[in-house]
C-alpha cells in the first residue's frame, strides 16, 4: 500500500517538537528511532508527533487553486456552492466523482500518516523514563488521536487496512478490515484506554484532554448506534453518558456571542473542547479565512480570495425566522468594506461564510491566527440530546434544556414538550444550523440516513434525496471510493466500494 510505505519513510524519524508551543513550531531537527528515551523531552516529542497530521484536516489539494480537503464534506451535502471550478466542485455537485477525484486520495494519505505517527508513539513511549502518570497520559494522547484518525477513515471509506504497528519493512500489501472491526478493535478500545488516564478535563494549550476523549467517545458511540453499524440502543445510552460527563465535568461554557468563536484570544477556551492548532507567526496558517472570502472581492490583504465554499440560498432560507445565526456578521455576511485606501463597501451576490473570518488577517496581516475546531460544547449538547432521546424513549429535561440553550443564543423561542420523533428532528435541524460548514453535516447525513430538504422542509431518505443542483443521492454515496493510486499498488484493497 503506497501510503503505508510512505508512513515508514516518514516515521522512521520523528520531528522533534519539544518547544513551548508544541503544535505551532516549525520542526528544526529529527528524532531518530534510537533516541535516548531517558530524556523526558524525547518522550514529549514522541507524544507530540501524534498531533503532527491534524492539520491534514485542512490540507491543501495539490494542483487545485482554492482546493482543500475541508471542501469535500461541504460539497457533498448539496448545501454548498463554490466560485471555483478548479476545486473539482462540479464533480461533487453532480455526483460524478470517482476514485481519482480531488480530495479522496489526500484524505486517505493524511489520515494514515496520522495513524502511523500515533503507532510510533505507542510503540516507543512505554520505554520512556518518565513518571508512570506522565507516561499513561502521553499514551492516552496517542490512543485518542489514533482513534480520531481511524474514526474519519471508517466514515469516509468503510473497510480500511488495519495498521496498529510501525512497519518494519516495505513488504506491505494489507487487505481491508471491515469498519465494525476497526471500531471494535481500535477506535473504542483506544478511547476506553485513554479514559482511564488522569488527563485534565480541559487543556488551554491545545493538547488532548479528557473533554476530547469523552466527546469523541460520545460521537463514536452515536455513530456506532446509527445506520452504518446499527449497534443498538445500548450505544445511544453509552453516547449519552459520555457527552453528559463532558457537560458536567469539563467546565466548558457556550460563548455569549457567535463572534467570540472568531476571536483569536479565545483559542482553546470557553466553548472549544478540541481544536487543530494554528498560529499567524508560522507558515502553516489556517487557510479557511481566504478560502471563504468571496472570489476577487477585494476586501482583504490576501493576494487570493477564493470563494471556495459558500451556502446555497435554499439552505439559508431553511433557517427559522428571526434566527440570529443568519443575521449579518454572525455565521454569514453579505457585504464588507473594500480594502484601504478605498472607503467603498461591496455587496456580494449572496451570503458567504463568516465563521472563519479573522478580522486582523483580513484587514492587515493576511495571516490567520484562528484554530480549526473539531469539537465544541454546542456539538456535545446536541449529541447528548439525540442520544438520550433515543436511549430513553423521549427527551428528558436535561436534553430539552441543552437544545434550548442553543436556541436561546440564536434568539429562538424555547421548546416545550415534544414527542421522541419530533424532538429528534429538532436536534438534527439544530445540528445543521449550529454546526454548518464545520464538516459535521455530511457525517450526520450518512449516520442518520436522512437529509433535510431545504425546499419542502421534509426529512428525505438519504438514498433518493434530490439536491438543489438536480443530483440524486444513491447508495454509492454512503462511502467514498478507495483512491485508485492506493489500489494500483495494493490490489488487496479491491474490490472498491459499491458503485466505484
Amino acid at each position: 500500500m503506497k501510503t503505508t510505505k510512505h508512513i515508514i519513510l516518514a516515521l522512521l524519524v520523528l520531528l522533534s517538537c519539544s518547544c513551548k508551543k508544541f503544535l505551532e513550531q516549525k520542526p528544526t531537527n529529527f528524532l531518530p528511532p534510537d533516541a535516548d528515551l531517558s530524556d523526558p523531552k524525547v518522550a514529549r516529542a514522541l507524544a507530540n508527533g501524534s498531533y503532527q497530521y491534524l492539520q491534514g484536516f485542512l490540507q491543501g489539494q495539490p494542483s487545485s487553486y482554492g482546493g482543500n480537503v475541508y471542501n469535500l464534506m461541504e460539497f457533498m451535502t448539496g448545501k454548498a456552492n463554490s466560485d471555483l471550478g478548479q476545486t473539482g466542485f462540479a464533480s461533487f455537485q453532480n455526483l460524478s466523482y470517482n476514485a481519482t477525484s480531488f480530495y479522496v486520495d489526500t484524505w486517505w494519505q493524511r489520515l494514515y500518516l496520522g495513524v502511523g505517527a500515533c503507532n510510533l508513539a505507542l510503540e516507543k513511549l512505554p520505554q520512556a523514563a518518565v513518571s508512570d502518570a506522565d507516561k499513561t497520559n502521553m499514551l492516552a494522547e496517542a490512543h485518542t488521536l489514533r482513534a480520531l484518525y481511524y474514526f474519519h477513515l471508517v466514515r469516509l471509506y468503510g473497510a480500511v487496512p488495519k495498521v496498529t504497528e510501525v512497519p518494519k519493512d516495505l513488504n506491505l500489501n494489507l487487505p481491508r478490515t471491515e469498519a465494525k472491526a476497526i471500531y471494535d478493535e481500535i477506535i473504542i478500545p483506544d478511547l476506553l484506554t485513554a479514559a482511564k488516564s488522569t488527563l485534565p478535563w480541559s487543556d488551554k494549550t491545545g493538547k488532548v484532554s479528557m473533554g476530547l476523549v469523552q466527546s469523541l467517545l460520545a460521537d463514536v458511540y452515536l455513530t456506532y448506534a446509527g445506520a452504518a453499524i446499527n449497534g443498538g440502543n445500548q450505544y445511544y445510552a453509552l453516547s449519552a453518558a459520555a457527552s453528559k460527563s463532558v457537560i458536567d465535568n469539563g467546565g466548558y461554557t457556550l460563548f455569549p456571542e457567535y463572534t467570540d468563536m472568531i476571536n483569536p484570544a479565545n483559542k482553546n477556551l470557553g466553548e472549544f473542547i478540541f481544536q487543530v492548532q494554528y498560529a499567524a507567526a508560522v507558515p502553516s496558517l489556517n487557510p479557511l479565512t481566504p478560502l471563504t472570502i468571496p472570489n476577487y472581492a477585494g476586501i482583504s490583504q490576501y493576494s487570493d480570495e477564493y470563494g471556495s465554499v459558500y451556502p446555497t440560498p435554499q439552505f439559508i432560507a431553511s433557517f427559522p425566522a428571526g434566527d440570529k445565526r443568519i443575521q449579518e456578521r454572525q455565521f454569514f455576511y453579505t457585504k464588507y468594506k473594500k480594502k484601504a485606501p478605498s472607503t467603498d463597501t461591496i455587496t456580494f451576490k449572496g451570503r458567504y461564510i463568516y465563521k472563519w473570518f479573522d478580522v486582523l488577517a483580513v484587514t492587515s496581516t493576511a495571516k490567520s491566527d484562528l484554530n480549526y475546531t473539531l469539537y465544541r460544547l454546542a456539538d456535545v449538547y446536541l449529541m447528548y440530546a439525540e442520544a438520550s432521546n433515543r436511549a430513553g424513549g423521549g427527551p428528558n429535561a436535561s436534553a430539552i434544556s441543552y437544545v434550548n440553550a442553543i436556541r436561546a443564543r440564536a434568539k429562538l423561542a424555547p421548546l416545550s414538550t415534544m414527542s421522541q420523533a419530533a424532538f429528534e428532528q429538532e436536534v438534527w435541524l439544530q445540528r445543521y444550523f449550529e454546526l454548518c460548514f464545520e464538516n459535521k453535516m455530511w457525517f450526520d447525513m450518512i449516520r442518520t440516513r436522512k437529509v433535510h430538504n431545504d425546499v419542502t422542509g421534509n426529512w428525505d431518505n438519504f438514498v433518493g434525496h434530490r439536491t438543489v443542483f438536480g443530483a440524486t443521492f444513491a447508495a454509492k454515496q454512503l462511502l467514498f471510493p478507495v483512491p485508485k493510486q492506493e489500489s494500483d499498488v495494493n490490489p488487496k484493497l479491491l474490490p472498491n466500494n459499491p458503485g466505484f
